[in-house]
């Protein structure tokens, strides 16, 4: 089962940025699709942004105009560019599997995720 890290959240104010990655401990495209998800505090688990194996892209409302997401298949990796942050982005962030089309299907386990948090 594939092996999930991610990593570059910290603490930013608003209008600020971070670029969060997702390390796999194999090929990430060889899924249908790479998603991006967070956890805010007394909420569920939501998806925020996927991306296919053939490089097609979607987001929630949300976050669209200002999160990309992106992979790089040599590294195993998978990234999100966000801006313009806000506070109501803060959440817990989590990288997993995912339908082509914006769908939640987390198939790995879990990994411990990284905290971002937008705060002035």
């Amino acid at each position: 089962q594939v092996q999930l890290v991610e990593s570059g959240g910290g603490l930013v104010q608003p209008g600020g940025s971070l670029r969060l990655s997702c390390a796999a401990s194999g090929s990430i495209f060889r899924f249908p699709a790479m998603g991006w998800y967070r956890q805010a505090p007394g909420k569920q688990r939501e998806l925020v942004a996927t991306i296919t194996s053939g490089g097609s892209t979607h987001y929630a409302d949300s976050v669209k105009g200002r999160f990309t997401i992106s992979g790089d298949n040599a590294k195993n990796t998978v990234y999100l560019q966000m801006n313009n942050l806000k506070p109501e982005d803060t959440a817990v962030y989590y990288c997993n599997t995912a339908r082509g089309t914006f769908t939640s299907y987390p198939t790995a386990s879990w990994g411990q995720g990284t905290q971002v948090t937008v705060s002035s």
